[in-house]
């Protein structure tokens, strides 16, 4: 089993600036930002301010564009890991929220048209109560993924996915499980490679809360046996509140990082996990053969670039990081009700 122990990362990095700090900028008053890299390599930002649900780009990832509403969605979630979802696909943009009352809404977009109206993709009403969701693309294919409450006891995980650019939507149930329930509280993901979909939850089996990843080859119809994450189990009487990110490496593989125990892990399906550091909150980005990863420590925000190196950005919460091209990323964030972002070499 590959988990190496944290002493050893301590002694890999005790030479690095880990206290190093960037210069971050802000870009806008909100929370909950997410990030998607269109095909022409310009940034587009989703976040969350209130009951509104809010729009920024950018060509640079340094200059963004006066921040633009969306919609005004009463009771809409942007906080707690529930925030808008961005995705961008053939012609335009799509963005999904959900709200209090268990639904999720989408907008489109193309060119400089604007946000289209709002649409409720979950097909049974008010059974997305605890609003953690996820979205990508991939050319016109689309989809999204969520926590559904439509089951008797406990929670399942389900999907939409959508074959004209966020249009139109069409459910499925992804993963039941055999124990009633997946872990209640832990925001899955989702990723879209052509027509294949992967996702990645954290799931409740005898106890443990472990994560798992299930794929469709088929634009999300239909799903295959799903595969649990690195060796080790987590028994657990709790949820933890937190999912994890994954990202497709240069050999076509699923590279994810999760947490466990305070600890932060990566790891390839059918393999044993490699511990990074200890945090929550982690997410991966895998661009120009090269990957990067990104958690929260005790209130920092941490990034690990390729070969190791360890870098504290600044204080916040729930980072993402994003490729811009083979020299540079952006990792945006949220503090004190800020969105911000820093430029970092690869």
């Amino acid at each position: 089993m590959r988990i190496i122990p944290l002493l050893f990362y301590s002694f890999l990095f005790s030479h690095e600036a880990f206290n190093q700090q960037t210069n971050p900028v802000i870009i806008a008053k909100g929370q909950m930002p997410d990030i998607v890299l269109d095909k022409k390599g310009n940034l587009h930002i989703a976040y969350g301010t209130g009951d509104s649900i809010m729009y920024t780009s950018s060509k640079d990832g340094k200059n963004f564009t006066p921040p633009k509403l969306v919609a005004v969605i009463p009771g809409v979630f942007s906080s707690g890991m529930r925030g808008p979802q961005i995705a961008a696909t053939t012609n335009g943009l799509v963005i999904t929220a959900s709200n209090k009352s268990g639904n999720i809404f989408s907008f489109y977009k193309r060119g400089a048209a604007p946000w289209s109206k709002a649409q409720r993709i979950n097909e049974f009403e008010e059974t997305a109560k605890e609003g953690l969701t996820d979205l990508s693309a991939d050319g016109k294919n689309v989809y999204a993924v969520w926590l559904s409450v439509r089951k008797p006891k406990g929670q399942n995980l389900y999907g939409a996915r959508s074959v004209d650019d966020g249009k139109t939507w069409q459910n499925a149930e992804v993963y039941n499980s055999p124990d009633e329930t997946v872990c209640e509280c832990c925001k899955p993901s989702v990723l879209v490679k052509g027509k294949k979909v992967y996702v990645m939850f954290r799931n409740w089996i005898d106890g443990n809360r472990d994560m798992y990843m299930i794929s469709s080859p088929d634009n999300g119809k239909t799903f295959g046996k799903a595969e649990k994450l690195g060796k080790q189990s987590w028994k657990l009487n709790g949820c933890p509140m937190d999912g994890g990110g994954f990202a497709i490496n240069a050999k076509g593989m699923a590279e994810s990082i999760w947490q466990r125990a305070g600890h932060i892990y990566t790891s390839l399906p059918g393999s044993g996990e490699i511990l990074l550091g200890e945090g929550r909150n982690g997410t991966i980005e895998n661009s120009y053969g090269k990957t990067a990863y990104s958690w929260t420590d005790k209130g920092n925000i941490i990034v690990m670039k390729q070969g190791g190196k360890k870098l504290n950005i600044a204080k916040g919460s729930l980072p993402i990081i994003k490729a811009i091209n083979k020299e540079s990323m952006i990792c945006v964030w949220q503090n004190d009700g800020q969105v911000y972002s820093s430029m970092i070499n690869l």
